[in-house]
């Protein structure tokens, strides 16, 4: 990537700046202003991860490379983060929109803005702008949504087909740790101990309410814009990569809104698209800039004659947890769901995967409980080696059908469907479809992959349990992709009961028999069509100048799967220490942050799913210091979830608050 220390303008910097809200809540922000400018578009990103060390590296990049180009940059901490009052007692609450209507209404009243603003942000920051452009601000004229949704309960990191992600606690013990996190005693003065105790005491265990909302309720639909797509006047960018969680979010998106929109997936995982991996990284702030040039100012520059969609469509790479880069090649689509695009049906039998049915047949499944475990992280951010590995390892546990060897190439953009016509031996029960490109040498790719609770099979909002033995038809939906399955390869499509420590498992072990002749297999095939070659190329990756940071002691990762002999109990075990950085422009700021967590489970015993993730916070200048460590532990009996935290603070090494918090939430069909 290449860094940008001229620009057209050059860029002021203040922090910090307090925007004081209607309710005497002075929420802080740091701004980027482009030196005799004038009056300018403002772009606002809105976060609760800290901006002066939590996304200081990143933001520095981003944010002075659009005020160069004549751009107003806001980062702002949402209320209850950072150096700003108040506490966060949960994820995208009304209030959080409410605050964000004054920030934008504050930003148009400030000499230096033109009336125009845009939003951008990945993550949280994705979220926030489709929630807020919902909520239809007069000013804010246009957004880039990166690795969002628009459907919190049915495509968010808490569950997945109506199945309990384990990425549920893990996003539970993350913003537990952070929200412990002490505002900057040089930024808020002497109240910073008083606003650290608030948080301390007041932001709670989030992932309770995360467990007593197990079906698509009121709870979720608040914050979820596909509640009403016509909400959204603003125009939308929306970006994500094969390698998120939230690739599907862009398809949705441009196909449900009514509203000027483009859509972006790349071969990414969940980061900013120029310094993303898996490569290649593009030239994203250039990208942005046109978008903003054209919505924000008014500059003709032919980005909405462009495609609606842009998409990587992968080759195969040999299997492997990290990718530098993922070969492949730019399409381009007009308009989606695309209209040159066809369908074509493979039915999943006892001579595999075939293109013609061959009869029914009953095929039985009883997957081990660790079946999954070369699945990867449900949401990958391609910085370690946290992606899907070699699917032979999970053959065992799973019915597997293999299509013919395919004697041309076949490319797949869009969603998978799995029609299956199965039942199951008990009242609970999940299925799992994953879809692999198998090389000739045997290593198989993961492609895709789908999540079903069975008992979520006709509704989110009201399951049913399942009355053992009886046939279903189900539709399995897979995410989203973009591959091109080579000569000589076969298609694979295996079928699980289990996918841990992806999938939280049933309550009890599950035989799924499937019946073949009626269950199929459809894949969104694209034709190579001759202006594929001709598509403009994206530039070249660059940004701003990095941070001044210094590094003290180096970054430590491990990820293993432990067994043992004895008892046969496996767990996957991640160590990651960030190691500790001191921030020079923030007079000595130095910050450090590690966490361990443990997955456990028996092949045999669905009850004994377990998962131990302790994290810790650290904060200094000089001979002050304070930190803080968080521990999550969470388990499930047949009827229960059980999950109980921890949360201890220092300062200077005396504990100055201790909080338990225990929840045992009825199991609703899960």
């Amino acid at each position: 990537m290449k860094t940008v220390t001229e620009f057209p303008f050059d860029v002021e910097k203040r922090d910090p700046v307090f925007i004081e809200l209607s309710d005497g809540t002075r929420l802080a922000a740091t701004l980027w202003l482009p030196v005799g400018a004038g009056p300018v578009p403002a772009i606002l990103e809105y976060l609760p991860y800290r901006r002066r060390d939590g996304t200081a590296v990143r933001d520095a990049l981003t944010h002075p490379y659009f005020a160069g180009h004549g751009y107003a940059c806001v980062r702002v901490d949402v209320r209850g983060s950072g150096d700003s009052d108040g506490v966060i007692t949960d994820e995208y609450l009304p209030i959080e929109q409410d605050d964000a209507l004054e920030v934008i209404a504050w930003l148009t009243a400030q000499d230096w803005c033109s009336g125009q603003v845009g939003m951008i942000g990945i993550s949280w920051g994705g979220f926030n702008g489709l929630q807020v452009a919902a909520r239809q601000p007069e000013a804010l004229k246009a957004i880039v949504t990166i690795c969002s949704t628009d459907d919190r309960y049915s495509d968010d990191i808490h569950y997945m087909g109506g199945a309990l992600l384990m990425d549920n606690p893990w996003w539970h013990s993350f913003m537990f740790s952070i929200n412990t996190s002490p505002p900057d005693p040089q930024v808020v003065g002497d109240g910073w101990r008083d606003m650290w105790l608030e948080r301390l005491r007041g932001s709670g265990f989030w992932l309770e309410p995360w467990l007593q909302h197990q079906r698509r309720d009121a709870y979720w639909q608040q914050g979820s814009v596909c509640e009403d797509f016509g909400a959204i006047q603003a125009a939308v960018y929306a970006v994500g990569g094969w390698a998120d969680g939230y690739s599907n979010a862009v398809f949705r998106l441009l196909e449900g809104l009514d509203c000027p929109r483009k859509g972006l997936v790349g071969p990414w995982a969940h980061k900013y698209p120029h310094f993303a991996k898996p490569g290649p990284a593009i030239g994203f702030l250039q990208e942005c800039l046109r978008w903003w040039d054209y919505w924000l100012k008014g500059i003709t520059n032919g980005i909405m004659d462009e495609p609606q969609l842009r998409a990587w469509v992968q080759d195969y790479r040999p299997p492997a947890p990290f990718h530098e880069e993922r070969p492949g090649r730019w399409v381009s689509e007009t308009s989606w769901p695309a209209s040159q695009q066809e369908t074509q049906t493979f039915y999943p039998g006892t001579d595999g995967l075939a293109q013609v049915a061959d009869g029914s047949h009953e095929m039985q499944i009883r997957s081990p409980q660790d079946t999954g475990s070369f699945g990867g992280h449900w949401c990958a951010f391609g910085l370690v080696p946290d992606g899907p590995g070699d699917q032979r390892g999970e053959e065992g546990g799973s019915l597997v059908f293999d299509s013919a060897v395919l004697d041309s190439a076949m490319s797949c953009l869009g969603a998978p469907e799995l029609d299956l016509v199965l039942s199951a031996d008990r009242p609970v029960a999940n299925v799992i479809a994953v879809l692999s490109d198998v090389a000739p040498d045997g290593a198989a790719l993961r492609v895709s992959f789908g999540v079903l609770n069975l008992t979520h099979r006709d509704s989110h909002a009201d399951p049913e349990a399942l009355t053992p033995g009886t046939q279903y038809q189900v539709r399995l939906r897979l995410n989203d992709c973009g591959h091109r399955f080579a000569p000589g390869h076969r298609i694979r499509l295996a079928v699980s009961s289990a996918y841990w420590p992806i999938v939280w498992p049933a309550p009890e072990p599950v035989t799924l028999t499937l019946h073949t002749g009626q269950s199929r297999l459809h894949l969104p095939c694209r034709t190579d069509r001759p202006e594929d070659a001709h598509l403009a190329p994206f530039a070249a990756p660059e940004a701003a100048a990095p941070l001044n940071s210094e590094p003290l002691e180096p970054e430590r990762f491990t990820s293993r799967f432990e067994r043992d002999v004895t008892s046969g109990r496996i767990s996957h075990v991640v160590e990651l220490d960030e190691g500790r950085h001191r921030l020079t422009d923030l007079d000595g700021w130095t910050v450090a942050s590690g966490r361990t967590e443990r997955y456990s489970i028996h092949p045999d015993d669905p009850l004994s799913c377990s998962l131990d993730i302790a994290w810790t916070e650290n904060y200094a200048r000089g001979n002050w210091q304070v930190r803080s460590q968080t521990t999550t532990r969470m388990h499930a009996t047949r009827t229960h979830f059980v999950a109980e935290g921890t949360l201890t603070a220092w300062e200077n090494d005396q504990e100055i608050e201790t909080r338990h918090f225990t929840c045992k939430i009825a199991r609703d069909l899960v």
